[in-house]
């Protein structure tokens, strides 16, 4: 790989500060502009950097970014900007001045939680009031971004929540430079999204690193925390292959050690999507979906289960016509399947040769 010149690197990158700058102090000077100015501003830094920038910044030549891109790697300029202002404080304190001076307007947060996410922990911070409100800026932010990947089922800022989950919430010594109430939301919020991202590996190592929470006593330990916040996630949810990506991995959750509400509030959460109709009007694939995972995390019960599913089923006389033709269909894919695993295993047998 041919190594990008340091001096062409640093040149791309402070002329991209600059850019950010000029955006900021734009929208700082133009009160009326200045929600779309900062708005266009998280979408230049949320951005899939280019191949020629690509080549630039990291020194790769078109065919290596051609072979990046289809093993689906998506590089995007928050992600450069933000190991830049890590490792050089000063050239990132301009912007960050202003977005200061912008705190309480739209995507500031968004902004700040993209560029400064690893500078608030690779970099010493004046005071507690600071690292108090930049914490607090940086879960606001990441919650928003996050719920972007949500509505748009991408995954463009999976490297901010494995950088929050891997460097900050399972390494002890960051995770110790915020507040402990900071630290408390942070793993709140990550266990909102961790199944979304895929960590669904980590789930052990996540719940033994859980900060004490003060109502532990009332709500329970890690488990029941996460799983609290999972199934309010999960009741949000309005795209379907990310809802069902996430009653795909609850079934991770058998066996954890819960308390009866919160036990309850899980079931309650998948009971939800059972039924068709109002309120949720889930899908048939998330119908099912939810009937799987139910019969996964609590077992007993099942066939009783599916009783009172059939008499509630009586009670929407418009689904008749769609459940029958699909036991129809269903019927005839499991006759089919059968028909063509004896054929292959007659086959098999006819061909193998005797004496064998």
């Amino acid at each position: 790989m041919r190594q990008p010149s340091p001096s062409a690197r640093s040149d791309y990158l402070t002329a991209l500060t600059l850019q950010i700058q000029k955006k900021l102090q734009r929208a700082l000077d133009s009160k009326s502009q200045r929600v779309n100015l900062l708005q266009e501003l998280f979408a230049d830094i949320a951005l899939e950097i280019d191949p020629r920038a690509q080549e630039i910044l990291l020194g790769r030549d078109e065919d290596e970014i051609a072979l990046a891109d289809n093993s689906g790697r998506v590089l995007c300029f928050y992600e450069v900007l933000a190991e830049h202002y890590a490792s050089n404080h000063e050239n990132g304190k301009p912007v960050l001045d202003l977005i200061v001076l912008l705190w309480s307007q739209s995507f500031s947060s968004h902004i700040f939680a993209l560029l400064f996410h690893k500078w608030l922990f690779e970099n010493p911070v004046e005071s507690y009031e600071g690292v108090l409100r930049y914490a607090a800026a940086l879960v606001q932010g990441a919650t928003n971004v996050f719920w972007i990947d949500v509505q748009t089922n991408a995954r463009r800022f999976l490297s901010l929540f494995k950088y929050l989950l891997d460097e900050v919430a399972l390494a002890t010594l960051r995770l110790e430079k915020i507040p402990l109430q900071a630290r408390r939301d942070l793993f709140l919020l990550l266990s909102r999204f961790l199944f979304f991202y895929g960590f669904v590996d980590r789930l052990q190592t996540f719940l033994s690193h859980f900060p004490v929470f003060p109502n532990a006593f009332l709500v329970g330990g890690p488990a029941d925390l996460f799983v609290i916040e999972l199934t309010d996630q999960v009741r949000k949810l309005k795209v379907e292959p990310v809802l069902l990506h996430y009653l795909y991995h609850m079934r991770a959750l058998q066996g954890l050690e819960l308390r009866m509400t919160t036990s309850t509030r899980m079931k309650s959460c998948l009971y939800s999507f059972t039924s068709p109709g109002g309120p949720m009007y889930p899908t048939r694939a998330v119908r099912h979906a939810a009937w799987e995972a139910l019969d996964i995390l609590f077992p007993v019960g099942r066939h009783l289960r599916l009783l009172i599913s059939l008499f509630f089923r009586l009670l929407y006389p418009c689904y008749w016509p769609s459940s029958i033709w699909n036991f129809i269909v269903s019927c005839l894919e499991a006759i089919i399947c059968t028909i063509q695993g004896l054929v292959s295993s007659t086959w098999i047998k006819l061909r193998k040769p005797k004496g064998k």
